[in-house]
């Protein structure tokens, strides 16, 4: 009587290697840091940076009222424990809670970008939750009835009412901020970076939450998008995906500029080295950048004719086919009350729509609500190739 051959070894070898497989692929991504050091976070702070440039505003607040819409497409083609690269100011964080990278650079043509990024940083690092953290960037004293269950147009609204705290506050605030950034993480901050920390926490404490896009330069707040607006925004389905909609949200941030892995550079994404720099660290960490934010940088490297330098930086970075960039350039309308007045549930946002611009309202309570187009994501690999 004869008996067929056993095949359980080879099931077993197969399972072995795809255990090897598996495991190959899990050390690869491990050479990302779990965290940095302070020494060598503001080492490559400074080794990774340009010389600082200059732009024609401050942006200490973006003006993109498709954050929300953008951040769900973001959560849906991005796996977490990734690169992600970014410029500007807070929007970056609603991007970097929706894909959960292990690692964050965030590179702006000017150091006070740098400045604004380092106080997020220790208000980040001192505040509990939510909650504190507004109370704090606003310097407002904290509503009772907020929860961690509360929205962002719960925060917003509570906030939006309550009398700004006395001056002397905002001076114990801002020495608490340097605190951690001097004393705890121990960086070399020159007197101009101390300067310049203040310059923006004074904005915030100034203008509170109806700070706008233009208000550090034009001195006035209303008729743009305020940082309440932009708090508030939902996607199609209704569901706010800002990086304050959700205590999530901010416990996954705060644990990353506790470990200090969202890193701020100054840079020219037309320069000769910072972007070339983080596509080095990320190579030497056997990574790929998963997705770069550009916002609409691209559209004034067009007119001063560098947009091919830049083309050539981000050729050299590590990518493969599912690398992004994200560019959220759309018109706007946002509907709400007078600068007085609370914000209200109803916030607006327009995309390109067959390349013409489109407007589209987003009710967030009543009894319709329309769908939001979100922005276009581009290969990034593929987008390069001629440049390389």
């Amino acid at each position: 009587m004869t008996h067929e051959p056993r095949r359980q070894p080879v099931v077993i070898v197969a399972g072995l290697v795809l255990l090897l497989f598996v495991a190959g692929a899990r050390a690869a991504q491990d050479k990302l840091p779990a965290s940095i050091p302070d020494a060598e976070f503001w080492s490559l702070t400074e080794r990774l940076s340009e010389p600082n440039g200059t732009f024609r505003s401050d942006n200490l607040l973006s003006n993109e009222m498709t954050v929300s819409a953008v951040a769900a497409q973001l959560a849906a083609r991005t796996k977490p424990g990734s690169v992600y690269l970014g410029v500007g100011p807070e929007q970056n964080f609603t991007y970097i809670a929706a894909m959960r990278p292990r690692i964050a650079f965030i590179t702006d043509i000017r150091r006070g970008n740098l400045h604004l990024h380092l106080m997020y940083k220790a208000l980040f690092e001192l505040s509990a939750d939510r909650a504190e953290f507004v109370s704090r960037l606003f310097t407002k004293p904290r509503p009772a009835a907020l929860t961690e269950k509360s929205t962002a147009a719960d925060l917003m609204t509570a906030y939006w009412d309550i009398q700004t705290s006395a001056e002397a506050v905002y001076k114990t605030n801002l020495q608490a901020i340097k605190e951690v950034l001097v004393k705890k993480h121990g960086f070399p901050l020159s007197a101009d970076d101390l300067s310049g920390l203040e310059y923006v926490y004074h904005a915030f404490y100034w203008f509170g939450p109806a700070i706008n896009y233009s208000s550090s330069s034009s001195g006035a707040i209303g008729g743009r998008s305020t940082y309440a607006d932009l708090m508030m925004t939902v996607d199609e389905t209704g569901t706010e995906r800002s990086y304050l909609a959700a205590e999530d949200n901010f416990r996954f941030l705060k644990t990353m500029h506790s470990k200090n892995l969202i890193v701020p550079l100054v840079g020219d994404f037309a320069g000769p080295k910072a972007l070339r720099a983080v596509g080095d660290f990320v190579r030497q960490h056997r990574a790929v950048v998963t997705a770069f934010y550009v916002s609409n940088v691209e559209s004034y490297l067009t007119r001063g004719g560098v947009w091919p330098t830049f083309c050539e930086n981000v050729a050299t970075m590590p990518l493969d086919a599912a690398s992004v960039f994200i560019r959220p350039s759309m018109s706007v309308l946002v509907i709400r009350g007078g600068t007085s007045s609370p914000p209200i549930a109803v916030s607006g946002a327009g995309v390109p729509v067959s390349g013409r611009a489109g407007t589209v309202i987003v009710m967030r309570s009543g009894p319709t609500r329309s769908s939001v187009r979100t922005s276009t994501f581009g290969a990034i690999a593929e987008e390069v190739r001629s440049c390389r």
